[in-house]
């Protein structure tokens, strides 16, 4: 316990820099909701899609050209996230 901030007076961290503060936190109605932007989710989707198509081309008897499309579509959508800055989506 005496790696938590505020607490290792070796650091030269006071302990009231850990002590609770008097303000309650925000209610959640405060907030206005935020579930990612559109291309966000089609870039997800597609990658899904992707593990879905490679996998079902693994246990439907290993057809290799429909596991490499579907290595090919979460390449595509891996692409897409990155390129559309996905991270960037949360809170």
């Amino acid at each position: 316990m005496t790696d938590q901030a505020g607490m290792d007076l070796r650091s030269g961290a006071g302990v009231e820099e850990g002590a609770r503060s008097g303000v309650a936190p925000a209610s959640a109605g405060q907030y206005e909701p935020f579930h990612g932007r559109p291309v966000s989710w089609v870039a997800v989707s597609i990658i899904m899609l992707g593990f879905l198509v490679g996998g079902l081309a693994l246990v439907f008897g290993t057809i290799w050209w429909l596991f490499w499309t579907g290595l090919g579509l979460v390449v595509v959508g891996a692409l897409l996230a990155a390129s559309t800055n996905i991270f960037e989506d949360w809170y």
